[in-house]
C-alpha cells in the first residue's frame, strides 16, 4: 500500500475539470468514478503513471473519432482508462465491468433508496 496521494494534473490533457481550483463534478457518479481511481492508487493496484496515460490514450482516441452528437464527457474517459488499467493486469475480468453495469441498469429507479421504516435498524444515515 502506498500513503502517496495520486498526483493530479493541473494542465494539460489528463487533468480534471476544475472551477476556482477546486475539483468539479457534474453528477454524483463521476466523483465516485475519481475517488475510486484514487483510492485504488493509495491501495497499490496500479501507479498513477500507468492511469495517466490510459487516460491520456482515452481521450485521444475519443477526440480523434468520437460519434457524431455525443458530447464530451471527462469522467466517461476516466472510468474507461480506470477500466483498461484494471483489466489490462487482471485486476478485473474482461466484460465483468459491462456485465455489472448492465445488472445494476436492470434495476428500477431509486432501488437504493426506498423508503424504509427506520424500525428495520438498518441505520443506513439517511436521517429519517
Amino acid at each position: 500500500m502506498t500513503d502517496t496521494p495520486a498526483p493530479l494534473a493541473i494542465d494539460g490533457p489528463a487533468a480534471p475539470p476544475r472551477s476556482n481550483g477546486e475539483l468539479v463534478f457534474a453528477e454524483p457518479w463521476e466523483g465516485r468514478a475519481f475517488g475510486m481511481a484514487v483510492t485504488l492508487h493509495a491501495a497499490g493496484a496500479f501507479a498513477w503513471e500507468r492511469f495517466q496515460a490510459a487516460l491520456i490514450r482515452r481521450i485521444a482516441a475519443w477526440e480523434q473519432g468520437h460519434p457524431e452528437g455525443e458530447c464530451w464527457s471527462y469522467y466517461t474517459q476516466w472510468l474507461a482508462a480506470l477500466e483498461d488499467v484494471l483489466t489490462a493486469d487482471g485486476t478485473v475480468a474482461e466484460g465483468e465491468v459491462a456485465a455489472r453495469a448492465s445488472a445494476l441498469a436492470e434495476r428500477p429507479a431509486g432501488y437504493d433508496h426506498a423508503d424504509h421504516d427506520d424500525r428495520t435498524g438498518h441505520g443506513h444515515g439517511h436521517g429519517h
